[in-house]
Formats: structure tokens, sequence, C-alpha cells
């Protein structure tokens, strides 16, 4: 734990760079959180939960779009904490391609979730 507040130290000094993509994806993963808990609707028995190229769109239960909020926590939180494992041991150049990465992957889970509930 002391090495992980040295390296967010060492971050904040001189990697500004990593900290305000540290600070955009924790945000657009809040951002995720919170549209897709909203966009949650208990009340209906089946949803659309996915797309296929050769099926189509995939129904199910509303329980299935919960894997909306558990990625937006994995991707806010947890890889954060890895961004700066990774600047420990790799540099600020790797982690900061890690965050960008993770912000795309955000992103596109924002791009499927408005796509799937625009087709139910």
């Amino acid at each position: 734990m002391k090495t992980f507040k040295e390296d967010f130290i060492k971050i904040y000094q001189s990697e500004r760079g990593m900290l305000v993509l540290m600070i955009v994806n924790l945000l657009l993963s809040v951002g995720l959180f919170v549209f897709s808990i909203l966009k949650l609707n208990p009340d209906v028995s089946v949803v659309r939960i996915g797309y296929g190229d050769i099926d189509g769109y995939r129904d199910g239960s509303w329980i299935d779009l919960l894997a909306f909020p558990m990625l937006a926590i994995i991707f806010g939180i947890l890889h954060n904490f890895l961004a700066v494992r990774i600047f420990h041991k790799r540099g600020g150049g790797m982690a900061k391609f890690f965050l960008l990465l993770t912000t795309a992957l955000i992103l596109g889970a924002i791009l499927v979730l408005t796509r799937i509930l625009g087709e139910g």
C-alpha cells in the first residue's frame, strides 16, 4: 500500500496527462454506471440483451443487463488501480496506453447499451 501511495504522488507530480486520463476514465465509468442503473427496468419480463450478426437481437431478462454496471465498476476503479501498478512496473507510456484502451472500452459499452436500449 505504501508503494501505491508513493506511485500516485509521483503520478500527480510528474505525469499530469496520466492523471487526466485516470480522471476521465473514472468520470466515464460513473456515467456508464448511472446510465445503466437508470435504464434497468425490472417490471419488464423480456428485454433485448445483445446483438449478433447472424441471429440478430437476443432477448433475455433484465438481470442480464446488470453486466453493464459491473463493467462500469471494474473499468472505473480496478483499471485505475491497475494503471498505477503498470506505471510502477512499466512506466508512464504503457499506463497511458492502458488507460486509453480502457476509455475506448467504456465508450464502446455505452454505445452498445444505447443501441440495445433503442431496440427494446
